[in-house]
């Protein structure tokens, strides 16, 4: 599972345009004519006469725009949607919020008979005198209850995974690795990392976009945007989008949204070296490609899908939302197919000594296979791993008409922020809480139903724990709950981790067979010695 933010409705409206607005290509509001009568008329004329502004409705729905003195000025570019509360329904302030408007006014929702005020004349003359003028609308309950209902019937499935690791580039591979208890931990032979002290991680050794990838581009893309547009054609290989589908399916409605916590982190440093010698030496592909959003990007130009576009660094977590961000997409009808998922590179030497300097690397050098040990009390660190891991999220109508395979459905999640501290987690796991409860809440799934959790689980001596407790506090009152971590073998791939895990997931919800986490030996003081830690 990964959920909606919450808004406070608005129940109190100060401002008198008030509508629920349908942004329909042919329906527009035409205002400025109420702002075009003769000043030469006289006051009385003035008064009696009356001028309708021409108002194009649609089952109740408007739409509102900024103008100015030459009419409605890029009205595109500012349309709002706003959505009453029942409240106010039920309130006078709609009856009060026309009382701006005289026995002569026009009005669009019959006559209102009150006494005219010397104020109101006052108002009316400044209105047909060209003066800017607030207009009252009724929103159409109807045409509000019509969306929601459509949004909350737009069903998400998963019809396709890719996958770069260093256990396998083919998603069934990767996954039988897992269910042996393969470790993909070895010794970095990519660069010389005799002086650091540690020299293990999940590298991938034998990595090729052929067919994938055009030859150009892989001699010029980071590691990392391979990955990604590897990993992102060979879900949407598995998913059975062929060249035929691509003819009939609305490009304008497919998006990408793959992140990276790191990006080109390759480019970019091989980029300063050359500006060490000259500017001139520098690659001109140096900036854009190593920027998170373009190996999205270079995917959505190969594949010609112009929906949602773009990419989320939020380190270790970025996976997870941009999955999320994906699902919500395809809630709200901006799109009927998504690829999601993250993608890292960065076992260079400037990614090893960051995370060197920050202390956070398993040092076990000796015997890598058996470095990263999630839950273990002789844990010392993770061990960096990288790679892309992509899913294929659609609309589940739309998946059926076109005969997908569905490996399994999307029901929801959440984010939150520990606000505690930039690496250590909240002692308490207060963040990690409050997002299960509000996944379990905006899913509707009862935590006694849960039964696996693919947990983060680092191998970190003060994360692995945490966690652990908020899980436990949240949903281990279930004897049928079962936990594991797929870092124990492929190590952690940064921005990746989540993509690649949830593959993991989908896999094990398709064979029904859950991998093991391996190293597992003396779990730690503060961890059941149960089936939840497999």
């Amino acid at each position: 599972m990964m959920a909606s933010s919450v808004a406070s409705p608005l129940c109190t409206w100060l401002v008198a345009a008030c509508m629920s607005a349908s942004c329909e290509k042919d329906h527009f509001l035409k205002l400025p004519s109420i702002f075009r009568c003769s000043r030469r008329l006289s006051r009385s004329a003035r008064r009696r006469k009356v001028v309708v502004p021409q108002f194009l409705n649609a089952g109740g729905a408007g739409l509102v725009s900024s103008f100015c003195a030459s009419g409605i000025q890029n009205w595109l570019n500012s349309c709002l949607t706003f959505e009453p509360c029942e409240e106010y329904y039920n309130s006078e302030g709609l009856a009060s919020s026309l009382s701006c408007f005289s026995e002569n006014a026009f009005s669009l929702f019959g006559h209102k008979a009150e006494p005219v005020t010397r104020r109101q004349r006052r108002m009316n003359r400044a209105a047909i005198s060209g003066k800017a003028m607030a207009v009252a609308v009724k929103p159409q309950k109807d045409t509000i209850a019509k969306k929601k209902s459509l949004t909350e019937k737009r069903r998400i499935v998963v019809t396709g995974v890719g996958v770069v690791s260093s256990l396998g580039h083919d998603a069934d591979i990767f996954y039988s690795n897992l269910l042996e208890g393969v470790s993909g931990i070895s010794q970095i032979e990519t660069f010389d990392c005799s002086e650091f002290p540690t020299r293990i991680a999940g590298e991938i050794k034998d990595f090729s976009a052929d067919g994938w990838v055009a030859p150009k581009l892989c001699k010029r893309a980071d590691k990392f945007m391979l990955y990604m547009l590897t990993a992102g054609k060979k879900a949407l290989a598995d998913g059975g989008i062929t060249e035929d589908v691509m003819e009939e399916i609305d490009k304008a409605k497919c998006g990408v949204l793959i992140g990276s916590a790191l990006g080109g982190m390759k480019v970019f440093n091989d980029a300063i070296e050359a500006l060490r010698v000259s500017y001139k030496k520098m690659n001109p592909f140096c900036v854009p490609f190593a920027t998170t959003n373009m190996g999205s990007a270079m995917l959505a130009m190969d594949l010609g899908w112009m929906g949602p576009n773009y990419s989320i660094s939020t380190a270790c977590a970025t996976s997870n939302i941009c999955m999320l961000n994906a699902a919500n997409h395809i809630i709200r009808g901006e799109a009927d197919i998504m690829l999601c998922g993250g993608s890292d590179s960065a076992i260079i030497p400037i990614g090893l000594g960051g995370f060197v300097a920050c202390r956070a690397l398993s040092q076990k050098n000796g015997d890598p296979t058996r470095a990263s040990r999630p839950w273990d009390v002789d844990r010392d660190g993770f061990v960096m791993g990288e790679g892309a891991g992509v899913l294929l999220l659609e609309e589940l109508e739309h998946a059926k008409r076109r005969d997908a395979k569905i490996y399994a459905e999307f029901l929801g999640g959440s984010f939150t922020c520990d606000a505690y501290h930039m690496i250590e987690p909240h002692p308490e796991g207060a963040g990690i809480v409050l997002c299960i409860e509000k996944a379990l809440a905006q899913s509707g799934v009862a935590r006694e139903d849960i039964n696996y959790i693919n947990a983060h689980a680092t191998s970190t001596p003060a994360g692995d724990l945490k966690e652990f407790e908020a899980i436990m506090r949240c949903i281990g009152q279930n004897p049928e709950l079962k936990m594991n971590s797929t870092k124990s073998m492929v190590g952690h791939l940064l921005g990746a981790a989540g993509a690649v895990e949830a593959v993991a997931t989908v896999k094990a919800i398709q064979t029904g067979w859950i991998h093991p986490n391996i190293n597992l030996e003396n779990p730690d003081k503060g961890v059941c010695r149960t089936p939840v830690c497999l």
